[in-house]
């Protein structure tokens, strides 16, 4: 009774009620937030992870442009449901060169955490040319315009400079290479410094025309996404140890 008198003391007077959650929000944000201050970083380093190569990251904005996020999610949730369907859960580290990340909000379409090399660049074509051609039901809407748009890499540099200011590692040497290696990774020219500065970069022509287009882009994004990391002997062990 005594207990329940407190509580009735407590929900009656409202500035000592407000008074009170302050404190136990207070207490509750400084327990989680400052053991934060104390680590150099929050996302474990996982093997083969890397920037984004100029042509991946000209058609991730693309991605963002066209709103597929809105759509389709990023984000692999560590259920059984989910993984069996999908994959790996998403890990942190999978993100940390995403400005904004693409977790997205709801699912209209399927996850595209994993969708790189499950298709081939023909079904991706066809795909986002004619949606109902390759998936009767889907309810997404046609893209073949991305076909007709040519893209040049006038302000690529600049772009992946601007990511460098908020932490992504793009060095001087790709910074300066940057027009060159958005062309040579559409157009198999064969240049290996593409794959050298960008491992696992895929380097060829993605859509089938001559020129260069946001169809190239946007596919040799989708074509990269889950790829850098080597689940088959991924643990989170080893990746906190490695820190």
């Amino acid at each position: 009774m005594a207990m329940l008198e407190g509580h009735k003391k407590i929900e009656t007077n409202a500035t000592l009620l407000l008074t009170l959650s302050f404190l136990v929000v207070t207490v509750g944000g400084i327990v989680e937030i400052a053991p934060l201050f104390y680590l150099e970083n929050t996302i474990e380093d996982v093997e083969g992870m890397r920037p984004y190569s100029p042509l991946e990251l000209a058609g991730r904005e693309i991605y963002v442009r066209e709103g597929c996020y809105v759509c389709h999610s990023q984000m692999i949730r560590p259920m059984r449901d989910e993984v069996e369907r999908y994959g790996h859960y998403s890990l942190a580290a999978e993100s940390q060169y995403d400005h904004p990340f693409q977790w997205g909000s709801k699912r209209t379409g399927p996850d595209l955490a994993r969708v790189g090399g499950r298709y081939s660049d023909a079904w991706h074509v066809d795909h986002l040319v004619s949606p109902q051609s390759v998936v009767p039901e889907s309810v997404m809407p046609p893209y073949a315009y991305l076909l007709d748009r040519e893209i040049a890499p006038t302000y690529i540099a600049d772009l992946m400079s601007t990511h460098r200011l908020v932490g992504v590692p793009y060095t001087d040497v790709m910074i300066e290479n940057a027009r060159l290696d958005f062309v040579e990774q559409a157009t198999d020219f064969g240049d290996p410094g593409v794959v050298e500065r960008y491992p696992g970069a895929q380097q060829r022509n993605f859509d089938g025309q001559e020129e260069v287009t946001e169809m190239d882009a946007l596919i040799a994004y989708l074509q990269m996404l889950g790829t850098l990391v080597d689940f088959s002997t991924f643990t989170p062990e080893e990746a906190h140890e490695s820190r």
